[in-house]
This record gives structure tokens, sequence and C-alpha cells, in this order.
């Protein structure tokens, strides 16, 4: 499109009639300001075209938004000056119709935008999951991420199997370790758990000092969450081994766990406050899972019922037991597992220690515990026979199976009463054994 200074259209050729949607009846010899007023969405096109005619001084260069019809296009307006015999007479507007360019130009940019979020989110998820990771499984970081109302507080009710451990004497050990040894020791054992109840599509939802309570079932549904859970206490209790290889090495003391493990209705979800909250289980089922991780002593998985009924695979079972937890109705029959057949096969080696007979019996006496407290009162007895991890008491105190008991045995020694023999003896496992009892038990031997 040619113009001359005084504004007037002189030239357009055909391309130029298409860009602008125009005729050239329209167009040509009319003054340009008079042709394209009338639009003020062409404000940006008319604009840059009188610059370019009224600034004889340079030429211009311009990318402008030109309304035609319904269609709006990007022109790419540069102008050049009209010469005859060397004289400026005007100027010439190339146009470029560059829509197309401009909307693939902002495509790319959108991609390179959408590639960039998503690095950022790559970035932000994987620091999410490294940083969640560390306090939480990876089926609830997850879950986290993935849902939209991961977040949100709310639970429903689940039939799911839990898993409870605790290490048996540890509160006494830790009172006679070095803190940067006791940490040391704690954090390899709870690895070591930590690996198996992962492999085996255990929840963990928290370690409780020493103690590690993990849900099968949840948030990923599993129709073996019972036989996981209990595949998984096995295996826990083997590794135990392991555990304590490592730790005679390093000269720290050896551990011993009990396992309890129940099934049964639960609510599961967010529990907490809006400031804080935190995946997990709550309900009667939970609380009895505690009780049956109570009654273990080193070394034992026991399970409830309904476990034993759900897991549906073969059992090793060495022996069962009737206990009458608190908040239950009528009696429970507990199961001691220490195998678990195909297609899991883990097996742990069943600890048994039988008291040698003392050729004089001790006189010991000792408290009753209830539940962490013990009694003011003393009851008197004498041990007359002893294992590195039980003793044979008599006494004419009337104990109850299951009972808790501390001994003043070179420092607070303590005991869970397992069975009444034939000869009215109770056989007691150590729980606790303090670090004075080796040399009581020495001086005591040599009366």
């Amino acid at each position: 499109m040619t113009i001359g200074f005084d504004g007037t259209i002189t030239y357009l050729n055909p391309a130029a009639l298409v860009i602008l949607g125009r005729g050239e009846d329209e167009l040509i010899g009319r003054r340009f300001g008079a042709c394209f007023f009338d639009c003020e969405e062409n404000d940006g096109f008319t604009q840059a075209i009188l610059d370019a005619v009224y600034d004889r001084d340079r030429a211009h260069e311009t990318v402008v938004s030109y309304f035609s019809g319904e269609t709006t296009r990007q022109l790419h307006v540069m102008t050049s000056f009209l010469t005859d015999e060397g004289k400026s007479i005007g100027i010439i507007v190339v146009l470029s119709d560059m829509s197309e360019l401009m909307e693939l130009r902002d495509a790319v940019k959108a991609m390179e935008r959408i590639r960039s979020l998503n690095n950022t989110l790559e970035l932000r998820n994987k620091l999410l999951s490294e940083t969640f990771g560390r306090f939480l499984s990876d089926e609830i970081v997850r879950q986290l991420l993935d849902t939209p109302d991961g977040l949100a507080l709310g639970g429903k009710k689940e039939t799911l199997s839990i898993l409870m451990s605790d290490l048996r004497g540890f509160t006494a050990m830790s009172e006679r370790m070095d803190a940067a040894d006791l940490v040391s020791m704690l954090n390899h054992y709870l690895g070591e758990m930590t690996d198996v109840i992962e492999r085996r599509g255990g929840t963990l939802i928290e370690f409780i000092g020493d103690g590690i309570m993990v849900i099968f079932g949840a948030p990923v549904h599993s129709d073996t969450h019972a036989a996981d859970a209990v595949a998984t206490a096995v295996e826990m209790e083997a590794r135990m081994e392991a555990v304590n290889a490592w730790n005679i090495e390093r000269g720290y003391p050896i551990l011993e766990m009990g396992i309890g493990v129940n099934t049964g209705e639960v609510i599961v979800g967010n529990i907490g406050s809006e400031k804080r909250t935190k995946y997990g289980v709550v309900g009667s089922n939970v609380n009895l899972c505690g009780r049956i991780e109570s009654y273990t002593v080193g070394g034992q998985v026991l399970i409830s019922p309904l476990t034993r009924e759900m897991c549906g695979t073969e059992l090793e079972v060495a022996q069962t037991m009737t206990v009458y937890p608190k908040g239950v109705k009528g009696e429970l029959v507990l199961s001691q597992v220490t195998g678990v057949g195909a297609p899991y096969n883990v097996y742990a080696r069943l600890k048994s220690s039988v008291p040698e007979e003392l050729e004089h019996p001790i006189p010991v006496r000792f408290h009753l515990l209830s539940g962490k407290h013990g009694s003011a009162k003393f009851y008197y007895g004498g041990i007359i026979g002893v294992a590195h991890d039980a003793a044979l008491l008599e006494t004419d105190t009337a104990l109850e199976i299951f009972d808790n008991i501390q001994f003043d045995a070179g420092g607070k020694l303590f005991a869970k009463v397992m069975e009444k023999t034939d000869s009215g003896a109770f056989l007691a496992r150590f729980t606790s054994v303090p670090a004075g009892y080796e040399a009581w038990l020495k001086a005591e031997k040599g009366k």
C-alpha cells in the first residue's frame, strides 16, 4: 500500500486488499484516516500508519492487531519512503499477516511454560516426597500428592489389620546407655524393621519411642491384609537375629521384641486439627491390638482369633493362650505364630529356655505391676531355677498367668508370669534385666 504525505491512499495490491478485508473502491483515492478511523479496534493500526506518514525522518516497523469483520489478525507493518526523481513523495507500507506465526509462537511459549511448570511440579513433588517420606509411608505420601482432598480432615470405617511391636526393657536400657549409642542402636533397629514392613505392603503409622504401629489394608486396599500383617510380624522377629549380631559387634545390648496383631473394624483417615494432622487409625480394635502386644514376651508374635481366621494361609502355631483383656467381653484365645506358609514362607526360630535347677533357692522379694505402675506392697518367694531369660519362682502369693512382676535382683528386674508348672512354681520370663543382675546372681549362688 502506498500513501502520499497528504494522507491519500494511492495504491493497494491484491494481497493488501485481502489482508485489510476491503475493496479498491473503498480505499484508493481516499484519505487513510477517513477510511479507518471509524473502527476503534484498529486504533493501534491507524496510529502506526499515521506515525509513518507524518514522521518523515525514519522508517517504521511494528506489530499490531487488525480487526476485519469477525477476524483479528496480527500484522507486521513495515514502512519505507516512496520517492520520485530522488524526492520523497509518500510512504510504502508492507503488510504481512503474522497471525499463524504469532499463534505458533504463543503455542510454543505456552508449551515452554507448561514444560517449566511440569518441571517445577516434579521438583515440588520430589521435595515433598523426600521430605514427607522420612515421616510418612510411601502410600500416604502418594495419597497426599495425588488426591485433591488428600489433606482434608476425616476418615472412614474399614476392616484392617493392625500390628504393634515393642522392645522389652528398653526404658531401663535407655537409662544406662550413652545417648549417642542408644540413638544409633534404635535407628538401626527401626531401619531394619521398616524395610520388612514396606516390603510386605504395610503402612507405617508411627514410631512410639521404641514401639512401632503399622496397618495393612489402607490407604491401598488389600484382600490379604491379615496374612500380610502376620507374615510381616514373623519376618520382623526373624530379622532380630541380624539386628542383634550388629549390636554385639558394637558392644550394644541384645534386643528382644514382642508383636501383637489384630484385625477388625477401625476408623482410618486424617485425624487432628487444621493446624496439625496425621494419617492414623482409631477405635476399640486399635486398643485391643495394644493389649494383645502387652501379653507378649521377647520373641513372641501373638495374633487375635479374627486375624487367624482371615489369614487364609497355613500358620505354624506354637501355642494358644486364653486371656481376658480389659474392655473385651469374655475370653480371647490368642495364637503364638512362628511361621507363615505359602506364598510367604517366612519362619522365626522359636526361642525356648529351660531354667536350670539351683542347688539352693534364692530368696527374693517382688512387686506386682499394674500397667506401668507397681504396688507399694512387697511379696516374697524363692527362685529355684534360672535361665538366661527366665526364672522359676516359688511363692505363696496367688499369681495369675500374664501378671507382670518386678524383682529386686541387682536392680529392677521385670518379668511376666508365663505358666504354672506341675510342681506349683511359676515360670517368669524376663522382660527387662538390670545391669547388676549377673553379679547379683553370682553372689547369691555363692552363698
